[in-house]
């Protein structure tokens, strides 16, 4: 049984960084997807980015890196989501989940592709 677990959020200034983590178990399987999206109160659960455990290949949401990067250390089985240049509406609850098989990029922000999702870390830009 795949979990994830998030760990990294927290209370941030305006234009301070925060790295987001995201702890994998339970893969048979070295070939999977791992997404990072979030949530904000009374808005829809959007994408942020995507990366294969395999070569590294990448989505982002707004098709560029920018503020958000995403990376990962197989060896530890974690996936990170470096976050700079923090702004208020970037406050939302930040949620790992996980894409069973090959990764596709042209899937990556639905999240219909996932099948198992982590409880999500807070994440507060506010002054």
């Amino acid at each position: 049984q795949v979990q994830l677990v998030e760990s990294g959020g927290g209370l941030v200034q305006p234009g301070g960084s925060l790295r987001l983590s995201c702890l994998v178990s339970g893969f048979t399987s070295d070939d999977y997807a791992i997404g990072w999206f979030r949530q904000a109160p009374g808005k829809q659960r959007e994408a942020v980015a995507c990366i294969s455990s395999s070569d590294g290949s990448t989505f982002y949401e707004d098709s560029r890196p920018g503020r958000f990067t995403i990376s990962r250390d197989n060896a530890k089985n974690t996936v990170y989501l470096q976050m700079t240049k923090l702004k208020p509406e970037d406050t939302a609850v930040y949620f790992c989940a996980a894409s069973s098989g090959p990764y596709r990029g042209s899937d990556a922000n639905r999240p219909e592709y996932y099948n198992a999702w982590g409880q999500g870390t807070q994440v507060t830009v506010s002054s």
